[in-house]
């Protein structure tokens, strides 16, 4: 496409290389986020139903699992991409070690530790927990070793993306054990986590405006660059789940505890519509992080 077509500052060429990035990115995202959700989770919630407590911790597990493969991948898709020589790139050990020694590979072993460790979820106990919340931190801690954290400004980012980041984990690792927990009769589970969602929401919007605004500078990258066009787009996915919640927690929640008819399902069919809120959401951070560069860090 000629440049006079789409002149949008910081866009990045897309190939089917970068299409390749961009889905294990979103995997890359759904196993961490989950990962970490469900440790946080777990340990604030600790006496789920029964048969809540233990789904979710083979879910747990499981995303730590797929996070850990998924690793791999990407460590390959980098070298494909870096080398331009295609599939042979990806098993090339001259490119695989130049992505191994750069801020993905970093990241790449924070996050695999955090993984590690995220698998003491499968146990109970406090000192369990304490093993897998340390492992959810490092996973945290992951994101800020790649993208837009990286560079001049990386003091003022690192702090608002961690807690944006294990603040949006809790309330995604609470999906499945509140759909399960919905047909359970486990409606003070509910209330409780309505509570602790009003702060959630706080922390979730303070931190990514802040972010938001260090990354992008001013009100003008927002429509003048790529960075900007697709952090509008999250943005509006983020806006539309706030509004979900805020109708779970003030309209469905207090029919379910009400008894009226249909309050389950509708309650049910709203956490898998944030549920896809949710992947929608994912996808723009992927492409955001994967094909534009946001405004600081322009020539």
């Amino acid at each position: 496409m000629p440049e006079s077509v789409f002149a949008l500052e910081g866009l990045a060429v897309i190939d089917r290389w970068a299409v390749a990035a961009i889905a294990m990115k979103v995997l890359a995202y759904g196993t961490a986020y989950l990962a970490m959700g469900g440790a946080l989770f777990l340990a604030v919630f600790t006496d789920l139903p029964e048969r809540v407590a233990p789904s979710l911790r083979r879910l747990t597990a499981a995303a730590a699992a797929i996070g850990l493969a998924d690793i791999l991948v990407r460590i390959g898709i980098g070298a494909a991409r870096l080398s331009g020589m295609g599939v042979e790139g990806m098993v090339d050990p001259m490119m695989v070690q130049i992505v191994w020694e750069s801020p993905l590979g970093t990241a790449s072993v924070v996050m695999a530790l955090g993984y590690a460790l995220a698998f003491a979820c499968l146990w109970r106990g406090p000192v369990a927990s304490a093993v897998s919340l340390v492992g959810a931190t490092l996973i945290a801690v992951a994101f800020t070793e790649v993208g837009h954290t990286v560079g001049e400004e990386r003091a003022l980012l690192v702090a608002p993306l961690i807690v944006h980041v294990l603040t949006g984990a809790f309330w995604i690792g609470a999906l499945f054990p509140l759909h399960a927990a919905a047909d359970h009769d486990a409606t003070h589970l509910l209330h409780r986590f309505g509570e602790i969602a009003v702060y959630a929401v706080l922390l979730l919007v303070a931190a990514g405006l802040g972010f938001a605004w260090l990354s992008v500078g001013s009100l003008a990258g927002l429509v003048t660059t790529a960075y900007g066009v697709v952090l509008l787009v999250k943005i509006a996915f983020v806006a539309l789940l706030l509004l979900l919640a805020a109708a779970n927690k003030f309209r469905l929640v207090p029919a379910l505890r009400a008894g009226r008819p249909g309050a389950v399902r509708s309650l049910k069919r709203s956490i898998r519509i944030e549920a896809g809120i949710v992947l929608a959401i994912f996808v723009a951070t992927a492409t955001l992080t994967s094909v534009t560069t946001p405004p600081m860090n322009l020539n």
